[in-house]
């Protein structure tokens, strides 16, 4: 009765884990993701409409502007996270995200106030920023040090899934906005609703946030470290500088895979392809729910064959077909549903996985520190970057095909890192260890670690 008794407790705790961390996450990537959707809408509202590729451009600045921020938001997140706890981390992010999410919704136009509208909203997105730089890897790390070593790539999966599922809400919002308002009433108002929703949301999020409780794995080293000297930031990456900057390499795919993907594509359908706005807001809809589904499917994967071998195929998959499927998108809006469709696939394959390999890679007195880091620094120069190279290639180069290049480009960088990388689902968090390789490439099988 008692064995049964501690199942069923130890099921209800992840259950609880699981909506905290994934619930959450997608209400925050709902906030965040809605810039990205109404990027084109917000140009004509903060900036001078003299030369609307500049407003765009101007737009995706402030855009990139605000990930600047994500690598300090990542050490001061990572520091407190791995000393007071990943669920505190989440809940003060929670708050932040809503908060200045909610703020982009009440600042007048460029038209009322001039060059203080773009200037505000530059100071909101940073404080998004800052809030999404702890968000993506405590969600993570919440569930990874929760979950049974042999769901743990299913379970973290549904990081990501929620992300995607937080930018397919907003995807649909901004197209139920711009089916049912006018040019002039989305302009004036109706792009504000997605933005004020953040705080009822953000309130919802909190709840389920409150609910949760730090693992076991690190409630222990919290025990440990009571008795002995913490760990500091500096000497914790130190330690860790080799998987710091292979992560780093892994990451910069992913960074830019899906912000060109996921985010970017709206504007490339309207500005390049000569979609009207609706029509690639619901091409990028269709992708979207696609990828939540393929997104758990890809995390079963890797509990049956490992993080490395699924990650190398997303680096092969882009190399060898990314300017292909550009050429098919460039065919119809027929062919772009299906290009697009096929490119989420593929990073799919890319982002099912990338959560949990982080997760695993760092000692649990740093994981947070080493995760948040080396995400935040690549999603810094990579990811917030990515719209506004994009736009800047086509300008340049005169090629539609441009993003391609850039996808393939960063492709070749995390292919080359992940070589230098070890297979690591089979163990278990607790064994791994920052001064010892967790597989012995010798004989391929796992060597057995000191805890931390």
């Amino acid at each position: 009765m008692t064995a049964i008794t501690n199942e069923t407790t130890k099921n209800k705790d992840l259950k609880q884990i699981l909506v905290g961390s994934a619930f959450g996450n997608m209400i925050e990537w709902f906030d965040y993701a809605s810039y990205g959707y109404l990027a084109t809408i917000i140009a004509a509202v903060f900036f001078s409409q003299e030369d609307k590729t500049a407003a765009l451009l101007s737009t995706f600045a402030i855009f990139a502007i605000s990930f600047l921020i994500r690598p300090i938001g990542g050490l001061v997140w990572g520091h407190y996270g791995d000393r007071i706890g990943r669920r505190k981390v989440l809940i003060l992010t929670m708050c932040l995200m809503s908060i200045s999410t909610f703020a982009i919704g009440l600042i007048p136009s460029y038209a009322t106030i001039g060059i203080f509208a773009p200037i505000l909203l530059l100071l909101c997105r940073m404080v998004q920023g800052f809030s999404a730089s702890g968000e993506y890897a405590g969600s993570s790390l919440m569930i990874a040090e929760h979950a049974p070593k042999k769901k743990r790539g299913l379970l973290v999966s549904l990081v990501p899934a929620s992300t995607a599922a937080g930018m397919l809400l907003g995807a649909i919002f901004a197209a139920t906005l711009e089916y049912t308002l006018t040019e002039e009433a989305l302009i004036s108002w109706g792009w504000r609703i997605p933005f004020l929703m953040s705080l009822p949301l953000g309130i919802i999020g909190l709840v389920t946030r409150l609910k949760m409780e730090d693992s076991p794995i690190f409630t222990k080293l919290v025990e440990a470290q009571s008795k002995t000297k913490q760990v500091g930031i500096m000497e914790g990456i130190q330690k860790n500088r080799k998987s710091i900057f292979l992560a780093f390499g892994v990451i910069c795919l992913n960074a830019v895979g899906f912000y060109i993907i996921l985010s970017y594509m709206p504007t490339y359908l309207t500005t390049v392809l000569d979609f009207d706005s609706l029509k690639s807001t619901l091409t990028t809809t269709f992708t979207l729910f696609a990828y939540v589904i393929m997104l758990p499917l890809v995390g079963i994967l890797t509990d049956r064959v490992g993080r490395k071998p699924v990650l190398i195929a997303a680096c092969i998959l882009f190399i060898l077909f990314t300017y292909p499927i550009f050429t098919l998108m460039s065919m119809g809006s027929g062919f772009t549903v299906i290009s697009m469709i096929l490119l989420g696939a593929i990073l799919a394959c890319n982002d099912g996985v990338l959560a949990t390999f982080l997760s695993e890679i760092f000692p649990t007195n740093a994981r947070y520190s080493g995760f948040a880091l080396s995400f935040n620094a690549g999603n810094a120069i990579f990811g917030g970057t990515a719209p506004y190279v994009a736009t800047f290639l086509i300008a340049f180069t005169g090629s539609n095909f441009a993003p391609a290049f850039y996808l393939i480009f960063a492709a070749v960088i995390a292919l080359i890192a992940l070589m230098k990388t070890t297979e690591t689902s089979t163990l278990s968090l607790s064994e791994i260890n920052p001064e010892s390789q967790p597989l012995d490439t010798r004989s391929g099988e796992l060597r057995e670690s000191q805890s931390v």
